[in-house]
């Protein structure tokens, strides 16, 4: 029996132009500034810079016939007013209070360097090696991680020298090699674990009573002083609570990560540069977009000219209908683009605005905990905008603030109740923990338990799991490993 069935599917798909749209909307103010200039050199029919306004445009509204060919190209097909006119000058070119001046435009310095790989290398050019220990040397460093450590077994690294290399050796040439790359800079490079890396430290210093102490404890007693058994490491070392104090700031001081510095180590020299500023002019926010997201373009004159010169030639050949073609091609690309840096910089600036003015208590402050619970949604609610939108501007988009240079999406975080029923922000919670463990007693630190009774007596009634996870995303250790003597 044959049975048929109708299915509808509506399905929506994104044309490539609100494609390209949503990935300059994701651009940050340096990336987009790439991404002008590729635009430029691609699309001749797209200039950068003020357009000579004082000659009157070419009105195109003519229908071309080719009599030879009886091939008529319609008006709309050439018709560069939608390009030229006066009205196509965007808004944004005229740099109002919603753009910042170009002098006034801030650059942080974010991450820089050469990768670390290659100033360790660097510095292996001034040891003399033999070609065996070279390769054997440039092997380790290239198995150094961004922390700065090698965290592979020297008999994995034989092999592997064997199998990728063709070099063959033994374990002990390779340790032999290993004691030379750990005595590049930073110190503590190449370590194999965290005990060692704070022995290679401690001995590349002056030998002090302390220091001969803290290398003892870290060679012989290394888990007690882990977990901070101050009683047991006084017995077992014969010494005073104020000797092992003096030890133990010795070690405290000292790099756990050398390749910290480095992270990203293969980044090359970048900038953050802002993509919005907000100033406080008296008692009142004010919002400006980096006027480097605001660049003055028009549609070349030459293609006027050449539209121009095809319309009052007398016969019209193959070649010249498929010039007109392109540049009926170019000219809806440069339209285009011109449109979408339009929209680019509304998004923009609508989607921060909306911002600012939801944690207008913060910006007004600078005090973490005026930060209202704000989720994409409740901006892309605001703004009648899809959360993804919301999500590209947040994730890519740095504001310059009168407290600091950060990343929008810190802004964003979600709520829980208080006594009273109120919404109140988790980084609000994460701010007064932080304060709460800042003003502890260093010799007896509180514990989760006694922490979330804290918090609770302040009006935020969190279970001890939820203090935990909280001060783990703060980067703060338990009670025990706080404890000072």
């Amino acid at each position: 029996m044959l049975k048929q069935h109708l299915q509808f599917k509506l399905s929506q798909k994104l044309s490539p132009q609100q494609i390209q749209l949503m990935k300059l909307i994701q651009l940050p103010t340096q990336a987009f500034e790439q991404r002008l200039k590729q635009e430029l050199e691609e699309n001749p029919a797209l200039e950068s810079g003020k357009e000579d306004l004082d000659n009157p445009k070419d009105e195109f509204a003519e229908v071309y016939e080719d009599e030879s060919e009886g091939e008529t190209i319609n008006a709309e097909d050439i018709n560069i007013d939608d390009y030229l006119s006066d009205d196509e000058i965007p808004e944004y070119r005229t740099h109002t209070n919603n753009y910042s001046a170009d002098d006034d435009e801030k650059s942080v310095p974010y991450a820089a360097g050469i990768s670390f790989n290659q100033h360790l290398l660097n510095q292996l050019n001034t040891v003399y090696l033999d070609d065996q220990e070279w390769a054997i040397a440039e092997f380790l460093v290239g198995s150094v991680d961004e922390s700065g450590y090698i965290r592979r077994p020297i008999a994995d690294i034989m092999d592997d020298l064997a199998f990728t290399q063709n070099v063959y050796t033994d374990e002990e040439t390779i340790k032999k090699v290993l004691n030379i790359v750990q005595e590049l800079d930073p110190p503590g490079v190449g370590a194999r674990s965290l005990e060692e890396c704070l022995i290679i430290q401690l001995e590349r210093k002056e030998l002090t009573p302390s220091i001969e102490l803290a290398i003892a404890i870290l060679k012989k007693s290394f888990e007690q002083f882990t977990k901070k058994h101050y009683q047991k490491l006084i017995q077992k070392h014969d010494v005073s609570e104020e000797e092992l104090k003096e030890a133990i700031n010795e070690i405290e001081k000292l790099n756990p990560k050398p390749g910290g510095s480095y992270a990203g180590n293969n980044r090359i020299i970048e900038h953050v540069v802002p993509d919005f500023s907000i100033k406080i002019v008296e008692g009142e926010l004010e919002l400006t977009l980096n006027g480097r997201n605001a660049p003055e373009l028009h549609v070349s004159r030459e293609y006027n000219n050449m539209l121009k010169g095809y319309k009052e030639s007398k016969e019209k050949s193959k070649s010249q209908k498929d010039t007109v073609l392109f540049i009926k091609q170019k000219l809806d690309a440069a339209k285009w683009f011109i449109d979408a840096i339009r929209q680019r910089q509304q998004t923009l600036f609508v989607t921060m605005n909306a911002i600012m003015h939801y944690q207008k208590e913060y910006f007004l402050t600078g005090d973490e905990r005026n930060l209202r619970p704000m989720i994409l949604k409740d901006i892309a609610d605001e703004i009648e905008m899809d959360v993804s939108t919301v999500s590209r501007v947040a994730n890519s988009k740095y504001v310059d603030t009168p407290y600091g240079t950060k990343l929008i999406k810190e802004y964003f975080s979600e709520s829980m109740k208080n006594e009273q029923g109120e919404d109140v922000s988790t980084k609000e919670i994460k701010k007064i923990l932080e304060t709460v463990i800042k003003d502890e007693e260093k010799k007896k630190p509180l514990t989760d338990d006694k922490l979330a009774t804290i918090l609770k007596e302040k009006g935020y009634p969190i279970a001890r799991r939820t203090v935990a996870k909280y001060r783990e995303q703060l980067g703060i250790p338990v009670a025990r490993l706080r404890k000072q003597i």
